[in-house]
């Protein structure tokens, strides 16, 4: 027991507790204040052992739309590619919760299925952007691939076509887009014309420069005709990159996944970085923000697009259509038989 500081401060105040509960309700007193830290310590420990375990779903700190929609004129290279955003649980806890999304997000999509199917007006486009190796094909797989690909209209957006080549560069865009009902998912997109075609030089500043514009006012037009737009940009670090590169050219089930070109690209990452930064700060709009997922660790970037793509479906809030037969009627026919 600690007899600091002093002796005389003890004895007045063993003294003050004996006049108020007798000598035994001194020494506890005392007792007490001197322990007081390691009895505050366990009964913390004990009310953290009685708490109820926390949901998957209460591990986010912060809403995923807040955490990473793009604030125009943020810096892109301070970003750290490893970081969680918003998510204050692990690995597991994410894999766990992506599990029970999963179940969510079939439902909902199946929902805008039926809805489509009844007459309804309403899709949703999920827009994927990134350098080579960024996830887009894992987020297709390991996401998009949770529902039913019935209600999926997926699109790759590479070099254009001969045919593409005889129209303006929306054209095959406006093909590509979702019918209503429909879950649509580019691998790239539209704003390609803002990014490859930069870097590449493959237009003058002065007409590439116009795009944005018209980016802005394409995405304002599908917005107001129905369509919830996701747009989603995963950020890998060059050094992550590099592992997967290397990965690709290691084992030969990979070797479909590489091209000779990845490296060219990879020695244009200050120009795309720029470039990226740009489109983020002139295409993130209210009709159609831009999201930022860190890509380095893939669960991560996995669980916020499922996020984000469940809070889209969500905000359409779509029942199910009703019958447009006489249900008991039918019922009585198919007893019947």
């Amino acid at each position: 027991m600690a007899k600091k500081p002093g002796k005389s401060t003890g004895k007045s105040a063993g003294k003050k507790a004996g006049e108020r509960a007798g000598k035994g309700g001194a020494k506890k007193s005392v007792d007490k204040g001197a322990d007081k830290g390691g009895a505050g310590r366990a009964a913390e420990k004990s009310a953290k052992k009685s708490a109820p375990p926390r949901e998957p779903g209460d591990l986010w700190e912060t809403p995923v739309e807040e955490s990473l929609r793009w604030v125009r004129g943020t810096d892109l290279s301070a970003l750290d590619q490893a970081a969680t955003p918003g998510w204050a649980g692990s690995r597991a806890d994410g894999e766990q919760l992506m599990a029970t999304r999963g179940e969510e997000l079939a439902d909902l999509q199946e929902r805008l299925f039926a809805h489509g199917r009844t007459g309804g007006d309403r899709s949703v486009l999920l827009v994927l952007q990134g350098i080579d190796t960024s996830g887009k094909g894992g987020i297709v797989r390991h996401v998009v691939g949770m529902v039913d690909p019935q209600g999926v209209m997926h699109r790759g957006f590479g070099v254009p076509t001969e045919e593409e080549r005889q129209h303006d560069y929306l054209w095959r865009i406006r093909n590509a887009l979702p019918r209503p009902g429909y879950l649509g998912v580019f691998d790239r997109s539209h704003h390609e014309q803002v990014l490859v075609v930069r870097v590449d030089r493959l237009e003058p500043v002065r007409v590439w420069r116009k795009h944005f514009a018209e980016l802005n006012a394409f995405e304002t037009e599908v917005a107001a005709s129905g369509t919830a737009i996701v747009k989603v940009t995963l950020v890998v670090s060059p050094d992550e990159q590099k592992k997967r590169l290397a990965k690709r050219l290691d084992r030969p089930d990979k070797h479909w996944k590489y091209n000779p070109s990845d490296i060219d690209v990879r020695l244009k990452l200050p120009q795309y970085l720029a470039a990226y930064q740009e489109m983020l700060d002139r295409t993130s709009t209210k009709d159609a923000p831009w999201y930022v997922v860190p890509a380095d660790r893939k669960w991560y970037a996995r669980l916020a697009v499922t996020e984000l793509l469940t809070d889209a479906l969500r905000s359409l809030d779509l029942g199910w259509p009703p019958a447009d037969f006489d249900v008991a009627a039918e019922k009585a026919r198919l007893a019947e038989t």
